[in-house]
Order: C-alpha cells, then structure tokens, then sequence
C-alpha cells in the first residue's frame, strides 16, 4: 500500500502536520479563563486591565508582522527547520507566563508567542502541499480545520479548571507543544527540492499565483472578520439580551467548535462530489443563516442553534483557502503562499472588532448580525453562480 493508499491518520508525517495545526488555535485564547485573575494580581500596575486584555491579542499582532519573514525563511531554509524552530519558540513563550515576573515581560513573550505561531502555519501550510497531492491534500486541509476546533475544545476547557486553581497554570498548557516538537522530528522529514515534495514531481503553480493567492487571502481575510464576532461579541450579546454570559459564551463557543470539527471531518468527501465554488455556497450559506438566527435575539436554545450554523459554515469554507493556494503556487513558493494566508487570518482577527463594535453601537447586535448575514448571502450567491456556471459551460461543449 503506497503512503497516498494509507488513511490519513495511519500517516505519521499527517498526524505531525495536525498536532502543529493544533497548536495554533492555543495562541490567543488558551489564557482567556485567566484574564480575571491576572488583572487581579498586577492590579497596582497602571493601566493593568488594558494590558491584561493585550495579552489575547498581543500574538495575533506578532503573526501579521512576521509572516512574510516566515515565509521567506521557509522557501530559502527548508520547511522542517521553520517548522521545528517555530514549535522550539513556541514552547518557551508560551510557557513564559508561567513564570515571568512582571506583566511587560509577559506582552513581550506574548508578542513572541505570535513569531512562532507565524513560523509554524507557514511551514506547516508549505508541508502540506509537499506532502500530499490529490485527494488526501483535500482531506487533510478539512482534517487540520478538525483538529484547531477539536484543540480549541481541549486546550481551553483545561485551562479554564486550570485558572480555579492559580491564574498562571493556563500557561503550562503550551508545555504541550513538546509533545509536537518530538513528532515532527521524527515524522516530518525535509521535502526533496528537486522533486517538489515526497516523491512529487515539482509543481510550475498558476503563471499568476501571486496575485490569485493575495485574491484568495483577501475572502479568507474578510471571513475571518466576520466570524470573529463570535468569540469578540458573542459575551455581550448574551449579557445584553439578560442571559448568563459566562455560561451562554462557553455553551455557544463549545458548540459552534464541536460542530466546526465534525463538518470538517468530511470536507475531503465533500470535495470529492463538489466543486471549491459549490462547497463555498455551501458554507457561506451556513453562516449566513448562523448569523440570521442570532440575529433575531430569540431564545437560549435559538441562540445556541445560530452558533452552530456559523460554526459548520466557517469549517466549510476554511479548508478551501489553504487548497486553492496550495494548487496555485508554484512548489518552490508554498511558504510564500502560506505566508499570505497565515498573515491573512490574523490579519482578519484583529481587525474584526474595529468593525463590528461600531456598528453594533449604531446598529444594535440585531442590526450588526443582519448586516453581517446579508454580506455572506451575497458571498454564497456570488459562489453559487461560478458553480453553475463552468458546469453549463461543459454541458453546452
């Protein structure tokens, strides 16, 4: 049985490329249950609440400014070196908090956290495409969706028992990244330059994957906008409509992650039976009525029924990005590419809430969710139509 024969997850060098991708769903919200206590501890340091909250987006700011760097890196130096240097980094910033003595130094290795978060979906993104081609490349961009989602449940549930007990446990939880560190040593070699991968003949890409690729990180940019209201505006709007907020946020974010990683888990059968257009209709149209759910300021239940529509429509659409880049850029600028989309996603993170908390002021989170759900209706239309198509193009030929 050749390795392209091999399930997925019998692969060693697949299950390495999902722990790294696991890991970076750790980057900004593991330490969330902590903030509370943090800020009570440095509560004599001015401005000790606004800092604490930087603590969230502190690696996020660190992603957009290196991602370039790191995917330059990983075309001149080699996928595997990246990729166990950004683990290595990882594990010492992360942990950082732990024990770090003042909350500067911690923004610092915070800052540090998102250089390694940069180097590791670069290099982990350029692998996949050396790796696998096909089908199985199809299926592990939707397995990597699966494992960020089924990592997010994990890390941050364990932090949050681990934040009862000292708001600096949460931060030993990045130790885990070592357990990462010794797959891709060992599972995770260097891709042959020559062939463009694992026994792969090199890949010329698209004549204008550049400019196709900063197209693609664009939509991956603006979905990431707005699906990040979720974890940004997803507490207060619990809290305005008179629910509990702390247990309606873990409730609807522990659903919306649960059913993102299930959807996930069949993109690559998906994929088999669709176009990337159609399966692009499909997701926006399920965020798009996730959205609209909420929208209507309903009940509990109704609320948390709306999170789980945006949670599948977001793992629908997620794996296409990293697939489309993949096939268009040439085999020698995957870390390019990945680069892009890396520095994309964060990109769409953090601006997220300088939008959307306007609107929500002017507009209300009836209003805002609307608003966001006609955006991805027209999205999902605007795929339906390039779907339809080049398949009436074919029947008419």
């Amino acid at each position: 049985m050749t390795p392209f024969e091999t399930p997925l997850w019998r692969q060693p060098q697949a299950l390495a490329l999902l722990m790294a991708a696991s890991l970076t769903v750790m980057a900004n919200a593991t330490i969330s249950p902590a903030l509370a206590g943090l800020e009570q501890e440095f509560a004599e340091v001015p401005d000790a609440g606004f800092m604490v909250r930087l603590l969230v987006t502190a690696p996020s700011l660190g992603v957009m400014l290196t991602a370039p760097l790191a995917g330059w890196l990983t075309d001149r130096n080699g996928r595997r070196r990246v990729l166990l240097a950004g683990i290595w980094l990882f594990l010492l910033c992360g942990t950082a908090g732990f024990y770090l003595p003042d909350l500067q130094l911690m923004l610092a290795s915070r800052f540090g956290l998102g250089i390694s978060v940069g180097l590791i979906m670069t290099a982990q993104t350029a692998l996949i495409g050396d790796y696998f081609t096909g089908a199985c490349r199809q299926a592990l961009t939707g397995l990597q969706i699966s494992a960020r989602n089924f990592g997010g449940l994990l890390f941050i549930g364990t932090a949050g028992l681990a934040a009862t007990q000292s708001p600096r446990l949460p931060f030993l939880i990045y130790g885990l990244a070592f357990l990462c560190l010794y797959a891709v040593w060992r599972h995770a070699p260097e891709p042959c330059r020559s062939t463009g991968g694992a026994g792969q003949a090199e890949a010329p890409g698209h004549p204008a994957w550049l400019p196709l690729v900063l197209a693609v990180s664009a939509l991956q940019m603006l979905t990431n906008g707005l699906f990040f209201m979720m974890p940004t505006q997803l507490p207060f709007f619990f809290a305005a409509q008179g629910l509990n907020s702390a247990l309606m946020t873990g409730a609807g974010l522990g659903l919306l992650s649960l059913c993102g990683g299930v959807a996930a888990l069949f993109y690559g059968r998906l994929k088999s039976k669709l176009s990337h257009a159609a399966i692009f209709a499909l997701g926006y149209c399920a965020l798009a009525a996730g959205l609209a759910v909420l929208a209507q300021q309903g009940s509990a239940a109704l609320s948390l029924a709306g999170a789980m529509g945006v949670g599948i429509g977001y793992a629908t659409v997620s794996p296409g990005f990293v697939a489309i880049a993949l096939a268009l850029a040439p085999s020698e600028r995957r870390g390019t590419a990945g680069a892009i989309l890396t520095a994309s996603v964060f990109c769409g993170q953090f601006l997220s809430p300088f939008f959307t908390t306007p609107a929500i002021v002017r507009w209300g989170y009836g209003g805002t969710f609307s608003g966001a759900a006609a955006v991805l209706g027209l999205m999902a239309a605007a795929a339906l139509i390039a779907a339809l198509y080049p398949a009436r193009h074919r029947a008419s030929a």
